[in-house]
């Protein structure tokens, strides 16, 4: 179907089919091609829809259509995209449709031909949106250092070159940028500029730069600028001192100034350099007087210079510094200060010391190491002589028991020794005043013992308290000697400070008398101690003289002993409906104390007595005491919940003492441990006449707090019955013959039993045997026997019986209970038949802990031994 159809449909488009060309790279708004609307006579309102692009073949937007004004239009170019004939098809097809108002429509083609125009060439790559710098390391050879990238768009053949032409530089024919020399950073220019121009036959160009940057390398050696190598200094100089400044250069570094590293090669404590700036410096003491030094004075040093810290360039140099003596040492006496004894009136002229030998002055220069000595001072100097020869004599009589005599038992006295030179002591001695030593002489006057020390008391009575802490002071004893100056006492205990359990209770300070006790004291057992101590003098030249005092320790009673209650811990159980008042189970506790009077006890429950049912009578003024119940139990009205009472009975010994006194008395506490466990009333009981049978009616309940023995039942009954499974028939002949059974006339297996609607409730005794640790006693209210329980499940068994009661009374129960059910054959295979799941209720029933009763409640041992006297009694 054509819309150009001349004989089908008039032609509105004037000017089409036609065909048109345009320049690649126009610019928006380009006419390409002019066309007129010609309009029929009827429309007369001009055209309902303008010339328009239906199409294009190939699809493009690069064309637009434009009103020139009336019924003109033209073709136009939108620059989106902008025609390119490198890239970009060769020509158009547009499709254009125009309608009248009458609804008379036209479509034609114009044929758009893109033609080629010649185009400067570009670069591509980095070159086309930024200079590009390029970087060349000094000593590399000539070689290719960069790539041009260009292109023409006519995909011509491209030229290039380069400026400027002197430039040690080339480019190829490719576009290969080449250096031409070796470059030296110390001697050529740092960096380069080329314009780099390529161009196309026609001479179209274009021109971008490039950088050329010459890095420098660290290929030069550092050399000293310093040309001294001897440097003298004195000895003790503080650390930092500056020595010498070595100075270097790097010629890489040209005029900016060198980054150099300085370093010592040689290993030395002395000096240290700055690495950064070369300043050699005093690191540690430099003693002229000591060795090495004092034997070799010069300390040769290697310095090394590099340009890098680690692998680059370097330079050693070696210097030498004189150590220069100085006189820094003043004479030393060794020891400065002498201690030396004599006896009171000794004779003048004894010699004393001689200071010469012991007196000496380090310095390495004979010229600094002379010294004299100056004269003798000090508090009773008048008594010595220092002679020229340096020796030190005495020249009078000491008598130190001389009242005109300034007893003084040491005398201290001062020589001056000091440096002939003009001593320099300042270096090393920066607080130093005076420029000479001084020596201290110490001489003792040791005194003659004369006189025995005398106690200020021929005895001692000391009064100490029972409960006196081990360690404490109790007293002290005293001497005195009346020798001058006074010997110093020992003192000691010679006899009598121990008793059968201790060596030692006593214990005396020996340089100050005091009396201690080692153990502690007890007026129950020893009211009295008596001893005997010693002050003795130290020995002076094998002389001893000593003298003895008697000591008395009287002990003072305290009430320091606690009551003692017997039994200290005791198990009861009470049934309750115990009457009110009664002493239960006939119990009671008998307390003594060692320093207390019987009378002096007082009783009361300090712990575990909830709504106060236990007393104790009398609560006071008796060494005994029974427990008595103070009220009734009620736990139907939920008043009393526990059935185990732990009680904590304390005892106290302050019943004589008034009420005053009670806050400054001793009191000392017993404590007493009770755990009584209340038996509730079975189930169901029958009247107490003389013959009567108990009967206990059992159910079948589960107890929440002992979820895990049913637990533990069922998995174990599973288990079970899957291993024995396969025995079938046996096991089941094996399990009937096990059961009770109340005939023999019956013998059809269990499994064979027609079944029978079981009873809720029913008659049940179950003999369970459990390897159960029984790790309490306690005595039964009832029979008055002894039984052990287990305090966590509450199982319960006789003392000391050769048979178990429970199973005597669960047989002879059993027997009771079909005989009078009348159950026969019937109720045994009734019984024999019970599901696996109320064996479990029941074996959980029989191993439940004590708790509030319940029809399957186990029974006590009490009970079971009331039931089986009963028993026996309404068969006989």
């Amino acid at each position: 179907h054509s819309f150009s159809s001349a004989g089908r449909r008039p032609q509105l488009l004037k000017g089409l089919p036609a065909t048109s060309t345009v320049e690649e790279n126009s610019a928006a708004g380009v006419a390409v091609y002019n066309f007129n609307v010609t309009l029929s006579p009827l429309a007369s309102e001009g055209v309902a829809i303008l010339p328009t692009i239906v199409n294009s073949n190939p699809l493009t937007e690069a064309f637009d259509i434009e009103s020139k004004g009336s019924l003109e239009f033209r073709v136009i170019t939108t620059g989106k995209p902008v025609l390119d004939y490198e890239t970009m098809p060769k020509s158009f097809d547009l499709q254009i449709f125009v309608e009248d108002t009458t609804g008379r429509t036209d479509l034609n083609i114009l044929t758009i031909h893109v033609t080629d125009k010649n185009e400067h060439p570009v670069f591509r790559g980095n070159m086309a949106i930024e200079t590009v710098m390029i970087y060349v390391l000094e000593r590399t050879p000539p070689e290719r250092i960069y790539q041009v990238d260009a292109a023409d768009p006519e995909n011509a053949k491209l030229k290039y070159s380069l400026l400027p032409a002197t430039a040690p530089f080339s480019i190829s024919e490719s576009g290969a940028i080449f250096s031409t020399k070796e470059f030296d950073y110390e001697k050529d220019p740092h960096s380069y500029f080329l314009n780099i121009t390529v161009t196309d036959p026609d001479g179209l160009n274009s021109t971008r730069t490039v950088n050329i940057n010459i890095i420098n390398i660290n290929d030069e050696r550092p050399y000293f600028t310093t040309k001294q190598r001897i440097y003298r200094i004195p000895e003790e100089q503080s650390p930092g001192t500056s020595v010498a400044n070595i100075t270097a250069k790097d010629p890489d570094d040209g005029d900016s100034p060198s980054r150099l590293f300085y370093s010592i090669q040689s290993s030395d404590r002395h000096f240290s350099i700055n690495p950064a700036t070369g300043e050699l410096q005093v690191a540690g003491r430099i003693d002229r007087d000591a060795l090495p030094l004092r034997l070799h004075p010069n300390i040769s040093l290697v310095v090394q210079v590099e340009d890098s810290p680690s692998s680059g360039h370097a330079r050693e140099m070696e210097i030498t510094i004189v150590i220069e003596d100085v006189n820094d040492n003043p004479p030393e006496c060794n020891p400065s200060s002498f201690r030396k004894e004599a006896n009171e009136n000794t004779t003048p002229g004894t010699f004393l010391v001689d200071l010469r030998n012991y007196c000496k002055d380090i310095d390495a220069d004979p010229s600094n190491n002379q010294f004299i000595f100056t004269g003798l001072s000090g508090f009773g100097s008048n008594n010595f002589a220092l002679q020229s020869t340096g020796r030190l004599v005495m020249t009078g009589t000491i008598d130190l028991e001389n009242p005109a005599n300034p007893r003084v038992e040491v005398y201290t006295l001062t020589v001056r020794v000091q440096d002939i030179v003009h001593p320099n002591y300042s270096s090393k001695y920066p607080f130093y005043i005076s420029f000479d030593n001084i020596i201290y002489i110490y001489i003792r006057i040791k005194p003659v013992n004369e006189f025995l020390p005398v106690f200020h008391n021929l005895s001692y009575v000391f009064s100490v308290s029972e409960i006196t802490k081990v360690g404490s002071s109790i007293g002290r004893v005293h001497a005195t000697d009346k020798d001058w100056p006074p010997n110093v006492i020992a003192y000691s205990i010679v006899a009598g400070a121990g008793t059968r359990d201790y060596t030692n209770i006593f214990w005396i300070s020996p340089t100050k008398g005091d009396v201690r006790i080692l153990a502690r004291l007890d007026y129950e057992t020893t009211q009295k101690h008596i001893f005997t101590v010693q002050a003795s003098e130290r020995p002076v030249e094998g002389q001893e003289k000593s003298t003895t005092a008697s000591v008395t320790v009287n002990v003072l009673e305290v009430n320091d002993e606690e009551p003692v209650c017997s039994p200290n811990f005791f198990s009861l159980q009470i049934p309750v409906d115990l009457a009110v008042g009664t002493n239960i189970n006939g119990f009671r506790i008998e307390c003594q104390d060692r320093d207390s009077d019987p009378r002096s006890f007082r009783y009361f429950i300090n712990e575990g007595n909830e709504n106060s049912h236990f007393t104790f009578s009398p609560t006071a003024g008796s060494n005994t005491s029974r427990l008595i119940l103070a009220s009734r139990f009620d736990y139907e009205s939920g008043l009393d919940t526990n059935w185990v009472y732990s009680l904590r009975v304390h005892i106290t010994d302050d019943n004589l003492v008034s009420a005053r006194d009670k806050t400054t008395h001793l009191t000392k506490t017993g404590t007493v441990t009770l755990s009584i466990r209340v038996i509730p009333n079975p189930t169901t009981v029958t009247t107490t006449t003389p013959g009567f049978t108990v009967v206990t009616r059992r159910e079948n309940l589960y107890s929440p707090s002992a979820w895990y023995v049913p637990f533990t039942v069922t998995l174990g009954a599973l288990l079970l019955l899957g291993l024995l499974g396969h025995l079938g028939l046996l096991l089941l002949t094996q399990l009937h013959s096990c059961c009770p059974s109340a005939g023999k006339a019956h013998s059809t297996p269990l499994i064979n039993a027609p079944e029978k609607k079981k009873p809720k409730k029913e008659v049940t005794v179950t003999m369970t045997k459990l390897n159960t640790v029984f790790d309490g006693e306690a005595r039964d209210p009832v029979t008055g026997r002894i039984y052990e329980f287990n305090t966590r499940s509450g199982a319960r068994r006789w003392k000391k019986s050769k048979e178990p009661l429970q199973s005597v009374l669960a047989m002879q129960v059993m027997s009771s209970a079909t005989e009078k059910s009348g159950q026969g054959v019937d109720g045994a295979e009734a019984s024999s038949k019970k599901e696996p799941s109320e064996k479990r209720k029941e074996l959980t029933a029989a191993t439940k802990p004590a708790a509030k009763p319940s029809a399957g409640q186990s029974e006590t041992p009490g009970q079971a031994g009331l039931r089986l006297q009963k028993k026996e009694e309404s068969e006989d």
